[in-house]
C-alpha cells in the first residue's frame, strides 16, 4: 500500500484566450506546465510563489474544480482525471477546500446553520436532527458558540468567517484539504489562531494538507515539505528546513532573502530580481526563470531544466542547470 495519499504526474492546465469579433481562440494561457509532486498521508505540503505562478490553479485542478488539460492526479492510487461525474461526486467527501476569502466563499443569504448542514444534505447523510447536532459539534470544534447557527456570515469577523469555512471543510471528515491562502485576508493577530486550529485538526483527524500561500514565514510554520512554483512549474521541492537554510534554486534564494528577520544580530543580504514575471501566455524558452536570473547562461535560454534530485541531497529536487555551482554545499543565506 502506497505511503502517498496524492500523486501528481506531468499535470498541465491550459486556458484558451478568445478575442476578435467572432470570439475565436487567439492564444493560450499555460497556467500549469508539467507539474509533478506527491503528498504523504498526514503531512502538509506548502505551495509558494509570486502571484500568478499557478498555485491556486494547481489547488483547484487537484480537486477537479478545473479539468486538467493532461496529466495524472492519483488519490490513493485512483486516477481522478478520467473519473465519471457520479464517482467523482462520491469521492469529493474525501477532498475539500478552504478558500482565501472567507466572506466570498460563504453564501450571504444562508444562515451559518444551513451552510454547515449543506454538505450532509448533498450527500444524504443523517436525519435533520442528526445534522443539526453535527453542525453544533462542528461549531464547538472551531471555537464558535452554538447560537451561531441562527446568524448570517456578515455578522461575523474575518477570523470567525474563516472558522466557519474550516468547519464546512471538515464536516464530512475528509482525508485531503487544499488550503488556498486561508490566512492571507486576515489580520496578523488572527493568522496564528487559524494556523494553530488547522494544526490541531490535523493531529486529531489525521488530515493531509496542500497549503497554498505567498507568505513564506506562514508556510514554514505549518509545512513539512515545500514546493516553490514559478510561472506554472515547480522549480524546487524539499523539506521546509532545507528550503529556508539551504535553497538551491536562484528564485528560492530571492524569495527567502525577502523574509524579514526579527533579530538585529543576524545580517541577511536581500536579492532584488530585475524585471517582471513573464506572461503565462508567452512563457520564455528554456528555463522560465532565465529572464530574471542573475546567474543566467546560454544553456538556460535554450534548454529547459528538469526537476530532479540534487547531487547534494537525494530528497531535494531542483530544476536548475547550475544549482551546484550557485549554492556551495552547506552554505546558508543567513550570516551571524
Amino acid at each position: 500500500m502506497t505511503e502517498y495519499l496524492l500523486e501528481v504526474h506531468d499535470l498541465k492546465k491550459h486556458f484558451p484566450i478568445y478575442g476578435g469579433i467572432f470570439l475565436r481562440q487567439v492564444g493560450t494561457v499555460y497556467a500549469l506546465e508539467g507539474v509533478s509532486f506527491s503528498v504523504k498521508k498526514g503531512e502538509t505540503v506548502g505551495l509558494v510563489g509570486e502571484s500568478g505562478c499557478g498555485k491556486t490553479t494547481l489547488g483547484r485542478t487537484l480537486l477537479r474544480l478545473y479539468d486538467p488539460t493532461s496529466g495524472e492526479i492519483l488519490f490513493e492510487g485512483k486516477d481522478l482525471t478520467n473519473l465519471p461525474a457520479a464517482e467523482l461526486r462520491s469521492l469529493r467527501q474525501q477532498m475539500q477546500m478552504i478558500f482565501q476569502d472567507p466572506f466570498e466563499s460563504l453564501n450571504s443569504r444562508h444562515t451559518v446553520g444551513s451552510i454547515l448542514e449543506e454538505p450532509f444534505v448533498i450527500h444524504n447523510i443523517g436525519s435533520p436532527a442528526e445534522r443539526r447536532a453535527e453542525v453544533i459539534r462542528l461549531l464547538n470544534r472551531v471555537g464558535l458558540p452554538e447560537e451561531s447557527i441562527y446568524r448570517y456570515p456578515h455578522e461575523f469577523s474575518g477570523g470567525q468567517r474563516q472558522r466557519i469555512g474550516i468547519a464546512r471543510a471538515i464536516a464530512l471528515k475528509p482525508r485531503l484539504i487544499v488550503c488556498d491562502e486561508p490566512v492571507s485576508a486576515l489580520d496578523v493577530s488572527i493568522q496564528s489562531q487559524i494556523l494553530n486550529l488547522l494544526l490541531e485538526l490535523q493531529r486529531e483527524m489525521g488530515l493531509t494538507y496542500v497549503f497554498i500561500a505567498h507568505d513564506l514565514a506562514v508556510v514554514k510554520h505549518i509545512s513539512d515539505r515545500i514546493a516553490v512554483m514559478y510561472l506554472g512549474k515547480i522549480v524546487e521541492f524539499t523539506d521546509a528546513e532545507s528550503i529556508y537554510h539551504q535553497p538551491l534554486h536562484p528564485y528560492t534564494h530571492a524569495l527567502i532573502s525577502a523574509i524579514p528577520v526579527p533579530d538585529p544580530t543576524i545580517r541577511k543580504s536581500k536579492i532584488i530580481l530585475k524585471g517582471e514575471v513573464p506572461s503565462p501566455s508567452r512563457p520564455p524558452s528554456g528555463c522560465r526563470f532565465h529572464t530574471r536570473c542573475p546567474y543566467v547562461q546560454e544553456r538556460c535560454k535554450r534548454e529547459e531544466p528538469e526537476l530532479k534530485p540534487s547531487s547534494q541531497r537525494k530528497e531535494h529536487f531542483v530544476a536548475c542547470h547550475f544549482s551546484d555551482d550557485i549554492q556551495k554545499d552547506g552554505d546558508s543565506i543567513f550570516t551571524a
